[in-house]
């Protein structure tokens, strides 16, 4: 199991980040569009490291055309030596419509679509097709030769797609590279519903589960203190909360029998009641979407639920979370995972 940190904007000092982590021997980071454009991140860390897989965890892609995503994607390509995880996400109605002021309809072959042009561009410039993608929702048919950047000696990146509901999915084994499991998933979830979504896609484009990719950044409530730990679960708790008032997620709820619970946040995130959001999340559902064990204890619990399943782990901490309890938590996850 390959263990990935974090590649944040850390107040700008991207490059030093970058470095640590690649000390430290993590094999890869992935940065959040959160604030900050992921691309440009990956971009500033590229001539910092040599070996660190740098991924987008995740690229909005309903926010930009492929165009611009397969530009972008090429030149870090391209910077990083072939190091790119071009991690895509299709984020949900309200941010693309009012945030990104951008089109939305019919997501999972929206998606679809989208990862087939960019293929269209990479395989215009690698291999000199003609660009001629004509598709429902997207259409490229001109590349004249001063837009062109030519063959990438490093191919096209790798395109990993976060997927939760059963349709995207499908999507990410037919024409992704890798799947990004959302952190508000469970064991039964996974593999019940993700993994025979999977492998319906993955039969698509005639691949098995075998030898593909599959990445999860589990959220983890731990501490060096007893006062971090208690710190640690509130903020484990809130984002919990936070991912179940989404209605998109609720078949993860429902699967459990928690449907109400989507409700119930729901209403109270239309009044800004995050307090109150957190306290409705009880130890059965924090410990079915969350792991909550001393540092040392992590890699165990995760090699159980997870283990043959996996192939890359990374720690969700929403909150500040020590350098020494990291450290113990991957040291545990790289020892289970090699027994």
């Amino acid at each position: 199991m390959l263990i990935d940190g974090d590649l944040s904007f850390r107040g700008g000092d991207i490059a030093e980040h970058a470095r640590r982590a690649e000390s430290e021997g993590y094999d890869g980071a992935w940065a959040a569009e959160a604030g900050h454009d992921p691309l440009l991140i990956a971009a500033s860390a590229a001539p910092a490291t040599s070996t660190l897989e740098l991924g987008t965890g995740i690229v909005v892609a309903f926010g930009r055309s492929p165009m611009i995503t397969a530009t972008m994607a090429n030149d870090v390509q391209l910077l990083s030596k072939g190091r790119l995880l071009l991690g895509l996400g299709s984020q949900i109605k309200p941010h693309i419509e009012k945030r990104y002021s951008m089109p939305w309809s019919h997501p999972a072959p929206r998606m679809r679509e989208y990862i087939l042009a960019m293929r269209a561009i990479w395989a215009c410039w690698n291999e000199g097709e003609p660009l001629n993608f004509r598709g429902e929702f997207y259409k490229h048919t001109l590349m004249t030769p001063f837009f062109n950047p030519g063959p990438n000696p490093y191919g096209a990146p790798k395109v990993y797609l976060a997927a939760v509901g059963e349709l995207m999915t499908e999507v990410a084994g037919e024409v992704a590279d890798g799947l990004l499991v959302h952190p508000f998933t469970t064991e039964r979830y996974l593999s019940e519903v993700t993994l025979p979504a999977l492998e319906r896609g993955l039969a698509k484009s005639g691949r098995t589960l075998e030898g593909y990719p599959i990445s999860y950044a589990g959220l983890i409530a731990t501490g060096a203190s007893e006062e971090a730990r208690a710190k640690a679960v509130s903020a484990v708790r809130g984002q919990i909360a936070f991912y179940g008032s989404t209605p998109a997620y609720r078949p993860v709820l429902e699967l459990h029998g928690w449907g109400e619970l989507q409700s119930e946040l729901n209403a109270l995130s239309r009044r800004s009641e995050w307090t109150k959001m957190g306290e409705l999340i009880n130890d059965d559902v924090a410990n079915a979407f969350s792991i909550t064990a001393p540092p040392r204890d992590v890699g165990g619990v995760v090699a159980r639920r997870f283990g043959d399943v996996i192939s890359r782990f990374s720690i969700y901490a929403p909150y500040a979370l020590d350098d020494e309890s990291r450290h113990a938590i991957i040291a545990s996850v790289r020892a289970s995972s090699s027994h």
